[in-house]
């Protein structure tokens, strides 16, 4: 089975996909576990207290992971990036780690299992970045403040998110940096086959085919206001019934493959698709939350000018086919994340 790569999304129902970077966010209301080993479905909910936290440091720039000079700030000191426990999350680490350490900054990466784990140090200030996204940072911030069951603050929208990230983020310390053009969410395919037999490119084109389909999914689809009860609603797709096979998962996309169900609950940068003859919609009316990825910061210690400068280069260059690209990479042709980071870092003169 091809390894997963990210941290799940909040409107992410069940584990995280195969061959995709991270779980998408769903409202506070309906918070799923972990997903990617920790990853296909963000969190939302809060885990119990953590002892101590499994880590393994990877020097991208120089040894050493004290502060010097007050790095973050302005000088010329170390910065710890932090990694989730997903193909993605290391991939854009490893990209953060390339474009600081050009900027003079010392870097390491620190791996942890997932944002349960991580934020509480990036708060801390022993970690000084993270690759976040949008909408499940934002609700999960929202559901540390206000309760799992807090009314949702994330949309579609993407300025409207990030304003809401930015309001919770602050009083914790954080600072919330420019979002990119890549974004990683939860998507649905069909069979190459399918699409074409049906002329079908969009969600839209679905729900007008009057075609009944059955989705390859979490079981929590049912339910989920991002999956089987947003699809009949925004886009009056007939949803015959839901196959457990878990979120974009090697079964789920074979079960689309071989004709037993028509829908795929994966996400936007799900790097395996092709493999098995899978093609996604369109989500043109917008059913899904607006996980832009971008950087979240320690206010303190990586808070300055110069840093947000070196990131928002990568930031501004980043796409989701990117994204995609570089996952393939390392979930299919097995490169290691550095790697991969470092030869798009110089593919893109970032490096």
């Amino acid at each position: 089975m091809v390894p997963t790569h990210k941290s799940p999304h909040p409107s992410h129902p069940g584990p995280e996909p195969a061959g995709s970077g991270r779980t998408p966010a769903t409202p506070a209301a309906s918070a799923t576990p972990a997903r990617r080993t920790g990853a296909p479905v963000r969190v939302l909910a809060l885990t119990g207290a953590v002892a101590a936290l499994a880590v393994s440091l990877t020097a991208c720039g120089g040894d050493g992971l004290e502060k010097e000079g007050g790095a973050g700030g302005g000088g010329k000191g170390s910065l710890v990036i932090g990694s989730a426990g997903f193909t993605e999350s290391q991939i854009v680490s490893e990209l953060y780690a390339g474009v600081l350490s050009k900027a003079g900054y010392k870097t390491s990466v620190k791996k942890v299992k997932n944002r349960e784990l991580y934020a509480p140090e990036l708060e801390k200030g022993r970690i000084d970045v993270v690759p976040e996204y949008a909408a499940t940072m934002a609700e999960f911030l929202n559901a540390k403040k206000n309760g799992p069951k807090a009314k949702p603050v994330a949309s579609s929208d993407s300025d409207e998110t990030v304003e809401a990230l930015r309001k919770l983020a602050g009083p914790r310390g954080l600072k919330v940096l420019e979002p990119g053009k890549a974004v990683d969410q939860n998507a649905f395919a069909v069979a190459k086959d399918y699409a074409a037999e049906h002329k079908l490119k969009t969600l839209s084109d679905l729900g007008r085919s009057k075609e009944s389909v059955t989705i390859a999914a979490g079981d929590e689809c049912e339910t989920r206001p991002f999956c089987q009860p947003g699809l009949e609603k925004k886009y009056g797709i007939d949803v015959k019934g839901i196959d457990p096979k878990g979120v974009g998962t090697t079964q789920s996309k074979q079960a689309v493959k071989d004709g037993k169900d028509q829908l795929v609950l994966t996400t936007t940068t799900d790097a395996t698709l092709s493999q098995f003859g899978l093609v996604l919609l369109k989500d043109d009316k917008k059913l899904q939350n607006a996980d832009n990825v971008l950087p979240v910061v320690n206010a303190k210690d990586a808070g300055g000018k110069k840093v947000a400068e070196a990131l928002d280069k990568l930031t501004r260059t980043l796409t989701t086919k990117d994204l995609t690209d570089l996952n393939r990479k390392v979930d299919r042709d097995r490169q290691k994340p550095e790697d991969v980071a470092r030869e798009y870092l110089k593919s893109k003169d970032l490096a």
